[in-house]
């Protein structure tokens, strides 16, 4: 997975003035604050460089994590969406994964700090054709203001980052505001995941139909010490290698998310959720199926199946009822 060019141009321009060891030093020091502020809500970037040095290093993951997460909601509920709500944008990596994967005609990018909607119409600004749909506003999800209503409802890492006892009642905001889907996405750890089972079973119950990535509507069958999480390789630029003192050109951003259609659609009949275990002849997957998880073994006499199988990854469905 890879940023759009004109993005990852425009990212890498944003720092250009910076020398690498404060670039390094800033990257510490972002990483030593969100630690430090998980879950208190506020803001966590308090100067422009940070800004800067964020979007460099965050945007390539997070753009990969939505684009990837998105085509499995797309595969499923098709490309139907004109307009998009983009919940704590930030600098707006997930407003450029929508385009790309439904080409709506309205972005509403909606962003608590000032200074990344600043970066985030900077980085636009380069690409006539996005920044002609999107706008920017500043917004609070905790305030009693309205989320704008939109065809798709979408937050990337942004529920988990709320006080724990607000999550729900920003969640039902945004789900009153999806006209079509609401899809959110969090880090691919068992908090993140223990944000998205608290959403499913929450949604499921105010009406809410599944699209992805479970194929069912039941009880959650993720063990307490276990989470369900995905992975997206997402390619590092010239620049990212050499502020995170990277060896190889790329990164696994592992996340979870969950998405529901206010109308009821067919979800896949089986969800690979672990790395694919290839051995010579035979092909081991841990799946969710609409009935049970298991841990199948598929064989070159599937045929068809082995074929979907051996090139399958983590994520990915299987066309196959069992």
């Amino acid at each position: 997975m890879d940023m759009p060019f004109k993005l990852k141009e425009a990212t890498e321009g944003l720092v250009e003035d910076i020398n690498l060891r404060d670039l390094r030093r800033i990257s510490n020091k972002i990483t030593e604050k969100y630690l430090e502020r998980a879950s208190s809500g506020g803001n966590h970037l308090t100067s422009e460089e940070e800004v800067k040095v964020y979007s460099v290093v965050r945007m390539p993951a997070t753009y990969g994590a939505v684009s990837d997460a998105l085509s499995y909601v797309r595969d499923i509920f098709g490309d139907d969406i004109d307009s998009v709500s983009d919940i704590g944008a930030g600098s707006g990596a997930a407003s450029w994964a929508c385009r790309e994967i439904f080409a709506p005609s309205e972005i509403k990018c909606l962003e608590y700090e000032d200074q990344m909607i600043d970066i985030g119409r900077t980085l636009m600004s380069g690409d006539k054709e996005l920044a002609g749909i999107a706008s920017w506003k500043n917004y609070d999800l905790l305030s009693d203001e309205p989320v704008p209503g939109s065809d798709l409802v979408i937050s990337s890492y942004v529920i988990n980052e709320l006080p724990a006892d607000k999550r729900l009642s920003a969640v039902d905001k945004m789900w009153k505001a999806a006209g079509k889907i609401m899809v959110i996405i969090e880090p691919g750890t068992m908090t993140g995941f223990s944000v998205i089972r608290d959403i499913r079973a929450h949604i499921l119950e105010a009406g809410g139909h599944m699209i992805a990535p479970c194929p069912h509507e039941g009880i959650c069958r993720i063990g307490k010490d276990d989470w369900c999480h995905f992975a997206c390789r997402v390619m590092r630029s010239k620049m990212h290698k050499l502020i995170k003192d990277a060896a190889v050109p790329y990164e696994d951003e592992k996340y979870s998310f969950i998405a529901f259609s206010k109308t009821p659609v067919t979800p896949c009949s089986c969800r690979i959720l672990r790395h694919p275990e290839i051995n010579k002849g035979f092909i081991k997957l841990n799946v969710c199926t609409s009935s049970s998880n298991e841990v199948i073994t598929v064989t070159k006499k599937d045929k068809e199946l082995f074929k979907q199988a051996r090139k399958a990854k983590q994520g990915d469905t299987l066309d196959h009822s069992f």
